[in-house]
C-alpha cells in the first residue's frame, strides 16, 4: 500500500524553496569568489585558466556543486514564472503554463547532467 499524492504541488514547492535557497546563498558567494575575487586581484587570475578549471571538474564534488547550482534555481524561476503567468490572466491556460514551465526546468536540469557527466 503506496502513498499516493492528490497533486504534485508539495514537489514543485520543494525545489522552489530549494531553487531560492541556493539563489540567495551560493550565487551571491560565487559572483563575489568569481567576479569580484579576480576583479580586485585578491584570486590569481591563473587559478581560472581553461586547464585549472578542467581538472577542477574532474572532482564529482565539483561536478554535484554545478548541478545543484544551475539545476534548483532553474526550477525556482520556473515555478516563480508559472504563477506570474497565471495570476497575470493566464489560468485557461494552466495546464499548458505548467507543463512550458517545468519542462523547460527540467530541459535544462537533463542538459547539465548531460554536460558535466
Amino acid at each position: 500500500m503506496g502513498v499516493r499524492l492528490k497533486t504534485t504541488d508539495p514537489i514543485w514547492w520543494g525545489l522552489f524553496s530549494a531553487g531560492g535557497t541556493v539563489a540567495a546563498f551560493l550565487v551571491p558567494v560565487h559572483i563575489l569568489v568569481t567576479g569580484l575575487g579576480v576583479g580586485l586581484g585578491w584570486i590569481p587570475l591563473e587559478t581560472l585558466s581553461y586547464e585549472r578549471v578542467r581538472e577542477l571538474l574532474e572532482n564529482p564534488l565539483a561536478r554535484l556543486y554545478l548541478l545543484v547550482f544551475i539545476s534548483l534555481p532553474l526550477f525556482h524561476s520556473a515555478h516563480r514564472l508559472r504563477h506570474i503567468l497565471i495570476d497575470l490572466g493566464g489560468g485557461a491556460l494552466k495546464t499548458a503554463i505548467s507543463i512550458l514551465c517545468y519542462g523547460s526546468a527540467i530541459a535544462g536540469t537533463a542538459a547539465t547532467v548531460w554536460l558535466l557527466v
